[in-house]
């Protein structure tokens, strides 16, 4: 009996699992107050654009704080710091359920960006040292299932609680089961730093402060990661205004939108997560440039749909165009995970996540649902507004395709 549990603690397998399913908690608790917006603006009177600074103080607390679970990640016990940080977020998250005014809303989103700065920097670079490169690509894949999923449960929980029992309840119902998750990581053994690469003597040499900086010499990173601010500039936008842009333009009631966009989330979210993941990786072992290409082609493909879904006045079109959008959308989410890590040292990898997290955060979605929300003030049309996102979606396509290319005319020989 001892000797099953022990093998059981000791599987990446079952690593992988648990990291996966806090994951899905992680983004079932940031996307519940997308599915809220309509009936928080009424109760505390917000504009679109405060709501907006709802969001973008969420990021700010997440994109500040990475780079010091980053660090630390790279010389610590992972699984205690990815333990506090779903504890924070949950706490975060329950007490937005407790907002009396925008002040107070605005500080529990911060703790709510302070607890998964420190789940999003570390666990990819646990779960890096725990499969082989030949596995890892599959091995991100799955663990970054957990967006569509927890996003899309976060959209449904949190339109038909709200629905149900009020805004303030959907806050409550979704942040209250991380509380008592937050342990459920800390009976599994860490993995040796660098191990399943055959380089973990190298792999624990402790990085010097100067090491982390490095990272931005490394043209593939810097490549990886530009792409990856346009983009989530994009999605940062265009996931926090959707089911209100179904409610407002096509008249859908707010829980309804809600609930369908998260079942679009889910179905096209995990459809493009798992054939992207998969396909790039059997890709990669074709060419050098199968990851790269996934990326590219994936974003530059959802530009023509995410412009007819916003411009549309046919509701079905709208609809079959966002779900066929959404799919494109997420076949990047495991590639580009698995580049990030691969293009730094190994004894760098949760620092790699970390700043990679503080760049698309702090050029990416930090600032777009904000700013969306202000145009749509300004201009008195959220439809107007979020039609500045496609654009970013072709830029993050056209530095990723020329990354493709750069790397079919001369071999990258990543950091190890």
């Amino acid at each position: 009996m001892n000797s099953t549990v022990n093998k059981f603690r000791l599987s990446p397998k079952a690593l992988l699992i648990v990291l996966t399913g806090l994951n899905l908690l992680n983004y079932l608790d940031r996307y519940v107050l997308s599915a809220i917006l309509t009936p928080l603006k009424e109760d505390l009177q917000l504009t679109d654009g405060e709501l907006g600074r709802v969001s973008t103080a969420f990021m700010l607390g997440y994109f500040l704080i990475s780079p010091l679970f980053g660090y630390l990640g790279d010389r610590i016990s992972r699984k205690w710091l990815i333990a506090g940080g779903v504890f924070i977020w949950s706490l975060g998250t329950v007490l937005s359920g407790f907002a009396t005014g925008l002040g107070t809303l605005l500080v529990y989103r911060l703790l709510v960006g302070f607890g998964e700065a420190s789940y999003g920097a570390i666990s990819p670079a646990l779960i890096s040292d725990s499969f082989s490169p030949a596995k890892r690509n599959n091995a991100m894949t799955i663990f970054f299932v957990a967006i569509p999923v927890g996003s899309a449960l976060g959209y449904i929980l949190g339109g038909q609680v709200a629905s149900a029992h009020g805004w303030r309840e959907a806050f409550i119902w979704a942040g209250a089961p991380g509380l008592v998750l937050a342990l459920l990581l800390l009976p599994f053994p860490e993995p040796k730093r660098g191990e399943s690469d055959g380089l973990h003597q190298s792999a624990h040499r402790i990085p010097a402060f100067r090491d982390v900086l490095s990272i931005f010499k490394i043209r593939e990173f810097i490549y990886i990661v530009a792409g990856y601010c346009a983009y989530a500039f994009a999605l940062g936008a265009y996931a926090y205004w959707g089911p209100t842009f179904l409610h407002r333009i096509h008249g859908m009631p707010n829980e309804k939108a809600a609930t369908f966009f998260g079942a679009v989330t889910v179905v096209a979210g995990l459809l493009g997560t798992l054939i992207g993941g998969f396909a790039a990786t059997a890709l990669q072992k074709k060419f050098r440039a199968g990851y790269a290409f996934v990326l590219a082609f994936a974003t530059l493909a959802s530009v023509p749909l995410s412009v007819v879904a916003f411009t549309s006045s046919d509701s079905a079109i709208v609809s079959a165009c966002l779900a066929i959008a959404i799919f494109l959308i997420f076949l990047p989410t495991g590639p580009i995970n698995t580049l990030i890590i691969e293009s730094v040292p190994i004894n760098l990898r949760a620092s790699g996540m970390a700043l990679s997290i503080f760049c698309i955060h702090m050029f990416g979605d930090m600032w777009s649902p904000e700013i969306v929300g202000r145009l749509a003030d300004k201009w008195n049309s959220l439809q107007s507004a979020l039609l500045i996102l496609p654009t970013f979606f072709a830029i993050a396509g056209f530095i990723w395709l020329a990354y493709a290319i750069k790397v079919l005319k001369k071999p990258v020989k990543f950091l190890t």
